[in-house]
């Protein structure tokens, strides 16, 4: 049964069943009279044909069952409800699909969810939103439900140009094939029209730190707090070495600088484009507020010797409770989310830096982990942290052109490739960034500068959107230097984008796909050449 089937087709058949009841009350009735036949039947044929009615009608109520509107498809807004699609062999890719959409509902979405060869165009044509959880087996197939999806409809023309799309790949980087159905899916998706969310996530044999990252993302599509991790947090001691206000006076939110090292042991390895996962804290008086409304005092230990308070500054704090002591109270705590920050640095600079704007609520209360390590956290505080590689924001190889665009703290993730680059001796490097005001928001600016003069970075475009200059944010600029991005494009250069993925984002992948065109944008992307770290 197909399960975007309209009302009409359930009405239909709802009446040809009535209309079969019909005739088999009408039949009963000559049955039971007494020139239906020489004999009456035997007990046995009409219990065997009661009971055969009643399966009949039983089947018919399991196929309305599964046809019928599902709560989670409702809506009197008229917006179709995000569809959460798996295709999955051994039933991984469909317990992932589950939980992200247990997530996105808890975000306040609609959530639609369906095995792949339950899709049809008529569903994608309906659908604004759609995930797939894609799961890919032997060397490089589809799961074998996921075939019907191929013959049926992936072999027909179709046009998806409304349709917004995100991928979970799984997969054994072991195989030559490595995610190979997911990039599938979406090759399949991107040359029909339909706009990618943010770029596939693939997952090496279950990989945590990826699937951390897929649910990062997942809290963009509902109400924007970062979702729970799916497996318990396991964070290295870092501490706060210093911190610094780089922007007094902007107009923006205040940013600061931050520098950590490990709190024990030498500092571990990562690249350019990997990412930092904090896991943030509430603020002590926050926390004294909380014991103190609930009658625990701030002194209290736990039988392990742990103080109270300093669980409850990294959990989720619960608006009522009904344990009775601190140790029962401790197990029912769930962790904090934790965020992700880009690494501005690289270990052969001695340190892991960041760069964050410190966020704030309506009322003008800082967010949660911003304020925490902008405000809150002492210099010297320890601070949960764990490196998540991120290899698709990774350097490109060798010492072909690279071209750099971002904006506002996006800047931290595009100065560690400079940096590579600088290691690695690459010059051809263009960087182009966008910001508020050139006297408060140049981040880096003074250090990018000597970089340009000693040769480091060919290009350095700026662009101030409050300074009154001719072009006011990046996609701006680069419009106006179309003909040298098809020059770079043409000398073999990669494109990397990091910043923010509401409006610059998206403008910049408009920009993009004017100066090359569609397919020539999309050929970038199949090659690794035009990739993302938006957020």
């Amino acid at each position: 049964m197909n399960p975007s089937r309209p009302p009409r087709a359930l009405a239909g058949n709802l009446a040809v069943i009535a209309l079969l009841l019909v005739a088999a009350g009408l039949l009963l009735r000559l049955h039971m009279g007494e020139d239906w036949w020489l004999a009456a039947p035997l007990p046995a044929r009409r219990t065997g044909a009661l009971a055969a009615l009643c399966a009949y009608l039983a089947w018919c109520l399991v196929l309305w069952w599964r046809a019928r509107p599902r709560r989670d498809e409702a809506g009197s807004d008229g917006e179709p409800p995000l569809l959460v699609v798996w295709a999955s062999q051994t039933g991984f890719a469909r317990q992932l699909a589950e939980r992200s959409a247990q997530s996105l509902r808890e975000g306040g979405c609609k959530v639609r969810l369906r095995a792949l060869d339950e899709v049809d165009a008529a569903l994608l044509a309906a659908t604004r939103k759609a995930l797939f959880v894609a799961s890919t087996t032997g060397e490089g197939d589809p799961p074998d439900h996921a075939l019907a999806f191929l013959s049926r409809v992936m072999k027909q023309p179709a046009a998806l140009p409304h349709l917004q799309y995100a991928v979970l790949a799984l997969g054994d980087r072991s195989y030559d094939h490595y995610c190979a159905f997911g990039h599938q899916l979406d090759d399949w998706l991107r040359r029909h029209g339909a706009q990618p969310l943010f770029d596939t996530v693939e997952v090496d044999n279950a990989d945590p730190a990826a699937l951390r990252h897929w649910q990062q993302l997942l809290g963009q599509l509902g109400d924007g707090n970062p979702q729970a991790d799916w497996s318990a947090p396991d964070y290295q001691h870092w501490q706060l070495c210093d911190r610094k206000l780089l922007n007094p006076g902007s107009a923006g939110g205040p940013v600061f600088h931050l520098h950590l090292q490990p709190a024990d042991g030498p500092l571990p390895q990562w690249q350019a484009g990997d990412i930092a996962e904090i896991g943030p804290r509430h603020a002590p008086a926050t926390v004294e507020r909380w014991m103190q409304a609930h009658g625990f005092d701030p002194g209290t230990t736990l039988a392990n010797g742990r103080a109270l308070r300093d669980l409850l500054a990294a959990s989720r704090l619960p608006d009522a409770i009904t344990a009775s002591d601190a140790d029962a109270l401790a197990a029912r705590l769930q962790p904090l989310p934790h965020r992700e920050y880009s690494i501005a640095s690289l270990p052969a600079e001695g340190g892991l830096q960041l760069l964050l704007r410190r966020q704030a609520h309506a009322d003008g209360t800082p967010g949660l982990a911003s304020g925490w390590l902008c405000d809150h956290a002492a210099i010297g505080a320890r601070i949960d942290l764990r490196l998540r590689e991120n290899s698709n924001f990774h350097p490109p190889a060798g010492d072909a052109p690279l071209l750099l665009i971002g904006n506002g703290t996006g800047i931290a993730g595009l100065r560690a490739h400079l940096r590579a680059r600088i290691d690695a001796g690459a010059r051809r490097n263009w960087l182009l960034f966008g910001e508020r005001s050139h006297a408060h928001d140049f981040h880096f600016g003074d250090e990018l500068r000597q970089w340009q003069r000693d040769g480091w970075i060919e290009r350095l475009d700026t662009v101030f959107s409050r300074d009154g200059q001719a072009h006011r944010y990046v996609q701006d600029a680069l419009a106006a230097h179309a003909d040298v991005l098809r020059q770079w494009v043409g000398d073999g250069a990669t494109v990397l984008v990091c910043g923010s993925l509401q409006g610059m984002a998206p403008a910049v992948d408009a920009v993009i796909a004017q100066a090359l065109g569609s397919e020539r944008k999309e050929r970038l992307t199949l090659e690794r050449r035009y990739r993302r770290d938006v957020y």
